[in-house]
């Protein structure tokens, strides 16, 4: 009997297999490929997200689209009919080919910074207010900068709408997950 309870007691821990979408990554030449990919897929109504390709794939760009892989070839049609074609589609088959996260949130406290690829935004979590902008090297930063900061998450222009570089794409980025992080959940 001591046996039997040792077997229920193993299964009890085994881990639960969770189903899990297998994905699949776009690599792309360039970045304005990949910001106008990702515009395409998403205003189609497509899920999904930008990352920091895995460093077994290495193009000239920085980043890569992550889908659902059963998708595949509807997502391939619907970039082919907007003339933007990616230079491969690579199965995330282990983990080595995961994408990395672009994005790194560090708390100081009073202050959250979240970094996108290589642009940070930082917020006053009280207040909600911009403290801060930096990063990059692109022109439109400080422009970015004065625009954004000392108003609160609500009040700031979207850098998106007023950015016109990979700087300015970046810090939308980080723009958008500091909402998602400073949002009453």
């Amino acid at each position: 009997m001591a046996f039997m309870g040792f077997l229920k007691q193993r299964r009890a821990k085994a881990p639960s297999r969770k189903i899990k979408q297998d994905l699949g990554i776009l690599v792309f030449e360039n970045t304005s490929e990949v910001i106008r990919a990702e515009s395409v897929l998403k205003t189609d109504g497509w899920k999904v997200r930008v990352m920091g390709p895995p460093p077994e794939i290495h193009t000239g760009c920085d980043l890569v689209i992550e889908f659902p892989l059963i998708e595949e070839l509807n997502i391939l049609r619907v970039l082919k009919e907007a003339d933007v074609s990616p230079l491969q589609v690579v199965p995330v088959t282990s983990p080595l080919l995961q994408p990395v996260n672009l994005f790194q949130a560090r708390d100081f406290g009073r202050y959250l910074m979240v970094r996108a690829a290589n642009m940070k935004l930082t917020v006053d979590k009280d207040t909600q207010t911009i403290v801060n902008v930096s990063g990059g090297g692109c022109p439109d930063v400080p422009y970015l900068a004065q625009e954004m900061v000392g108003k609160s998450l609500a009040e700031a222009a979207s850098p998106g709408e007023i950015g016109h570089t990979l700087c300015g794409y970046a810090l939308q980025l980080a723009y958008e997950e500091m909402e998602r992080q400073c949002s009453p959940s």
